[in-house]
């Protein structure tokens, strides 16, 4: 087992971030707080531009709403059984009739058979809705499969056609393995997608899993996604953070593999960088330790995670309410319509003070 002296640079830059982080996160409860309190005597607007609820509108549930118009989307990996059988046209004519503005890609066919990437666009601005982002794999053995290792020019190529922002993936950063040297190599390869998507105008993102809060397993004393962050240009590489994964995963890897503690809250990940987070998966799950994930996944506002409070922190960010995209998905639906439905009713529901 290598000892901490065998990655001085990565420990001096985890330390280093982790103050950076720790002092941010600090300054900002402060701040946060404060301005909490003057708004509840007073109703006047935060020091970070958002508008803050008087106390007879935190009483009645009557602010803003916590997910502003232009930042509700959903992952169509969600509606894929929809796609397929009612196509693009239907299913995007629905999301607009239940209030979404956006869609997220998880490939531009979903079983439709041939659909030019023109037509796509055209079918998203006649329902009102814009592509925020896609999920493309990060690499093959095949030369020929459409990832970022094997053709990235395609990749970036497609994600302009189609006016998308943001192009990125769902895959962990677990091909060199579970070391920290191996994670280190991949986020090499993340900084070169990054500049050549920033070079396009777009923002190459990583959307994760809960595995990649696991730790490495040449240095059981490091969590794998501080890794990713110390290593990635924060410039280049950002992220989409999977709100229930990441629970799950704080339930999963919350002590190390001698049994101690290591606990981590997924929100503090998000307020020590909020720029680095421009998207985010909405999932929901009901707590549940018979199960090994410790969640059980069900539709946005029917669980456990408190999302009033988390989307309430993050809008309270510089940037928050402007830089910020919510994106619902379910894993397994048992109607996915009906899931995409209720989940923006719910998320729609949200107001600023209010109770939801």
């Amino acid at each position: 087992m290598k000892s901490a002296h065998d990655h001085p640079e990565l420990a001096e830059t985890l330390r280093r971030r982790r103050f950076l982080g720790v002092a941010a996160g600090a300054t900002a409860a402060t701040v946060l707080g404060t301005a909490t309190a003057a708004a509840a005597q007073t109703g006047t607007a935060s020091p970070t531009g958002t508008a803050s609820p008087t106390a007879a509108e935190a009483r009645t549930g009557r602010g803003g709403p916590l997910v502003p118009r232009g930042h509700l989307g959903i992952q169509l990996y969600t509606l894929r059984d929809q796609v397929q059988s009612l196509g693009f046209a239907r299913v995007f004519q629905e999301l607009a009739r239940y209030g979404y503005d956006q869609v997220e890609f998880a490939g531009y066919t979903q079983g439709t058979g041939d659909i030019t990437l023109k037509r796509l666009r055209r079918l998203m601005r006649d329902n009102g809705l814009r592509g925020i982002g896609s999920h493309v794999g990060y690499y093959s053995d095949d030369p020929k499969a459409y990832t970022f290792a094997t053709n990235l020019t395609q990749v970036l190529d497609d994600a302009e056609e189609l006016g998308l922002p943001h192009v990125g993936t769902a895959s962990g950063p677990w091909r060199y393995g579970t070391t920290v040297d191996g994670w280190k190599r991949c986020a090499e390869e993340f900084n070169t997608y990054g500049a050549a998507a920033r070079a396009r105008g777009l923002k190459f993102y990583q959307h994760n899993h809960a595995e990649e809060f696991s730790f490495a397993t040449d240095r059981p004393d490091v969590r794998l996604y501080d890794v990713l962050l110390a290593e990635t240009d924060p410039e280049l590489v950002h992220l989409e953070m999977d709100i229930y994964w990441a629970y799950v995963a704080q339930y999963r890897f919350g002590r190390k593999a001698d049994g101690s503690p290591a606990p981590f809250e997924p929100l503090d990940y998000v307020l020590r960088a909020p720029h680095r987070y421009p998207l985010f998966h909405v999932k929901d799950g009901e707590h549940d330790e018979t199960v090994p994930d410790g969640y059980q996944m069900v539709d946005v506002g029917d669980g456990d995670i408190d999302y009033r409070g988390f989307l309430t922190a993050v809008g309270r960010t510089h940037g928050g309410r402007r830089d910020h995209h919510w994106l619902v998905e379910h894993d397994q639906p048992a109607d996915s319509l009906t899931t995409a439905r209720r989940s923006a009713r719910y998320l729609r529901s949200l107001r600023c003070g209010g109770r939801g």
